[in-house]
């Protein structure tokens, strides 16, 4: 028997190992006496915050998961599943790596997309895109330029290797992130109803053996989940073997094996080994089936020779799988592995109790019921003390006219177009492999969402991800609705129905009232929003312990709630890009504009005034445009239509303008201060361009429905007017536009 299974154990020990004060005296209760070394390690995993959700669950219980599209709902699977009509399933997810990114931002984002497409072939279904959002400190500071640039190669070698394209998402830098970076990667796979088996994450049947496949355990990993739930310090640099190593190639190995053993009939149930590793997956999959496990950890193929137990049970290696074959269906299984030159092994067998039993030469070295163990089970619940912060009011007091309007507005538009925040983000994207399977129809016909090919159908899937952080810090309720609505938005003007969200809700100490407040909020805001426009939640994650230290006190990220949503475009005629396609069209703003610059980018930017509201939202308003631009679409009335978010109408009009090499002549309102007019980031405003023979159909149509609309100008050759005035050309612009993240890297 190993060293750690003998050693005793306290409630030191537990601390240690991060588990709160009476918890240890809980597992003790559980287990009707102490646990040993093993054990107590095999709970301090699946009782983190990263496993267990203990701070979180109760809220997130209220998120709606019904749907109109819904298969598999939040919870059920390793991900949400969404019927996309003609044959076709989509499996989808977002989860964040934002601490190991921390640390060593090139692993850390590599084995971040590793594990999310691994939940989603897992499934049985076949990963086709991903997308990403991420979350920086200033660029001008060296450390965020080395966190960029390994976080991006991270992704672009991993996900470009395994050879899934990475079709969109965001970036977005702000000094609250200059220790926490947020690393947050989606992924969406694609599986035919009724011909693809739903590889369910269950474990079944006494008797059936147990498989572990896939790559070498190693050390590399080990407590990661743990790591993941507690705060970043100077001292979290001794935390670097938490962080996994990723093989993009043996990763590619893994899916195609897992697809063909799928389609076999002989698996049971399967999961990822992410967060916990061995302990989460046997776990898991137990407390879905209502059985148990005996697992001989002596029979986990691993790359040390020295690993104990207690390593073998909490390692994170990548690229692994836990599978319950079918009894009698063995030999079949590892002439697959073989066939893909894959490690495979059967370490154990199902059993008709509710205990997992782990053995080491013979030997029990850890015993507990599978249950107590997971989220759902008998993992602590907490409700947590959650108050409003003192600068949520102090934001509510801004007032507009303690700003002036800028004397030169067109140098405040050169310079907001050269932000981080809103400049092009080609030095990023440009590392990414977007044209891998040939599916993405944004290479030719950029649009708001990323917009794929669904072959041999007549549609094609959308989606986004979407959070303007600074409107959730300023006010989480709305700011968390504006996020949702603002996904849904960039899916319905490329062309699509939105159909149901993944979130990655990333936030500061939940034991800290106040944000425990930013969290519950976003939550509320998040279920209004996901209620409205019938987009249910899939699943996702929940990232706490999320800040910065500045001189003795931590700030907390920016509450980042970010959304992925997929959508679906149920004609390919109807994808409809953000670009002004030809000289003469008319340029229209559907919604209203309004006197705001509440937490604008140009607000922060030209004013140094980050105390301010959300901009202005109403639900009601957007889903009306929403539903405006549908039957716009659908009746082909437009060219383009571009949503105005980050830098208002101004940089909407500038994107449509820039993408395709043409111009505009727009007249401003004068009813509206020049700056709320041009630079506001009010919400539910769209910019679109028609054609001038398809004018009177589309005023018809407008007229029907109470959706604010103004005719602001035309598409000109390459000239940038407003209010007759030359602003100069479209190509000095893009330059501005283009080169200045490049530029801001290179200093």
């Amino acid at each position: 028997m190993s060293d750690a299974t003998l050693q005793p154990v306290t409630e030191e020990t537990a601390g240690e190992l991060g588990l709160l004060e009476g918890e240890f005296q809980k597992i003790c209760e559980i287990l009707g006496r102490e646990p040993n070394f093993n054990e107590l390690s095999v709970y301090s995993v699946m009782w983190s915050e990263h496993c267990s959700y203990k701070n979180s669950i109760v809220w997130l219980k209220t998120l709606p998961k019904d749907g109109p599209h819904m298969l598999v709902k939040a919870g059920e699977e390793n991900a949400g599943l969404v019927d996309l009509g003609e044959g076709l399933a989509c499996a989808f997810k977002i989860e964040s790596h934002n601490h190991p990114s921390a640390l060593e931002p090139y692993q850390g984002a590599a084995t971040g997309v590793g594990g999310i497409n691994r939940d989603i072939f897992t499934m049985g279904a076949r990963p086709i895109a991903q997308l990403n959002s991420l979350r920086f400190g200033e660029l001008s500071e060296d450390r965020t330029k080395w966190l960029l640039n390994g976080v991006v190669r991270g992704i672009g070698n991993y996900g470009n290797s395994f050879g899934v394209p990475t079709v969109g998402g965001e970036v977005y830098f702000d000094k609250s992130y200059h220790q926490n970076p947020l690393v947050n990667a989606f992924s969406a796979g694609i599986m035919r109803t009724g011909e693809d088996p739903v590889i369910s994450a269950k474990a079944e049947g006494p008797g059936n053996p147990v498989f572990i496949i896939g790559s070498f355990t190693g050390k590399d990993g080990i407590a990661g989940a743990a790591f993941a739930s507690k705060d970043l310090t100077d001292a979290s640099v001794e935390d670097i073997p938490s962080v996994q190593v990723g093989d993009p190639f043996q990763e590619k190995l893994l899916l195609e094996a897992t697809l063909e053993l799928a389609k076999t009939g002989a698996i049971v149930g399967m999961q990822d080994m992410g967060a916990a590793g061995i302990t989460c997956s046997t776990a898991e999959m137990s407390a879905a089936g209502g059985v148990g496990m005996d697992i001989h950890l002596d029979r986990v193929p691993t790359r040390q020779d020295d690993m104990q137990p207690w390593e073998i049970l909490l390692s994170e290696s990548q690229e692994r799988m836990l599978a319950v074959v079918k009894k009698g269906r063995e030999e079949e299984v590892r002439r697959i592995f073989e066939k893909w030159d894959l490690p495979c092994a059967e370490i154990g067998a199902v059993v008709d109790r509710d205990q997992l039993t782990y053995y080491w030469q013979g030997e029990v070295v850890a015993q507990t019921p599978a249950d107590p163990l997971v989220l759902g089970g008998g993992a602590p619940v907490y409700y947590r003390e959650y108050r409003e912060p003192a600068y949520f009011k102090a934001y509510q007091k801004f007032d507009i006219n303690s700003t002036t309007v800028p004397q030169d507005l067109k140098a405040v538009g050169e310079r907001l177009l050269q932000h981080p925040n809103i400049a092009s983000k080609r030095y990023v994207y440009q590392q990414y492999d977007s044209m891998v399977g040939t599916i993405n129809m944004n290479t030719n016909l950029p649009s708001d969402a990323a917009v794929v090919n669904l072959k041999d159908t007549q549609r094609a899937l959308a989606m986004t991800v979407d959070c303007n952080a600074r409107y959730v810090h300023a006010d989480p309720y709305q700011g968390t609705m504006i996020a949702v609505a603002e996904a849904a938005r960039n899916i319905v003007v490329s062309g699509g129905q939105p159909s149901a969200i993944t979130n990655c809700l990333n936030f500061g100490n939940p034991y800290q009232p106040e944000v425990y407040w930013q969290f519950v909020n976003a939550i509320k805001g998040m279920g209004a929003a996901c209620e409205k426009f019938q987009t249910p939640v899939t699943g996702g994650n929940v990232s706490f312990y999320n800040h910065t230290v500045r001189e003795e006190h931590t700030e907390p990220v920016f509450p980042t709630p970010a959304i992925g949503m997929i959508g679906v475009v149920e004609d390919k005629k109807h994808h409809t890009p953000l670009a002004f396609q030809q000289k003469g069209d008319l340029i229209y703003l559907l919604g209203e504009n309004r006197n705001d610059i509440n937490s604008s980018q140009y607000l922060v930017q030209e004013h140094g005034v980050e105390a301010s509201p959300a901009p202005f939202f109403s639900l009601e308003e957007e889903y009306a445009l929403q539903e405006q631009l549908k039957m716009l679409i659908r009746k082909g009335l437009l060219q383009s239509a571009h949503d105005v978010s980050e830098g208002g109408l101004w940089v909407a009009l500038m994107e449509s303008a820039m993408s395709g090499r043409l111009g505009f002549d727009v007249t401003t309102d004068s009813a509206i201060r020049a700056d709320a007019y041009l630079f506001g980031e009010s919400q539910s405003r769209v910019v679109v361009s028609v054609a001038q023979d398809r004018e009177t159909d589309f005023v018809d149509l407008m007229m029907l429905n109470g959706v604010e609309f103004d005719l602001l100008g035309h598409v000109t050759k390459g000239s940038i007017r407003l209010d007759d005035r030359d602003w100069g050309h479209v190509e000095h612009y893009t330059q501005l536009y283009e080169e200045a993240i490049e530029k801001e890297m290179l200093r």
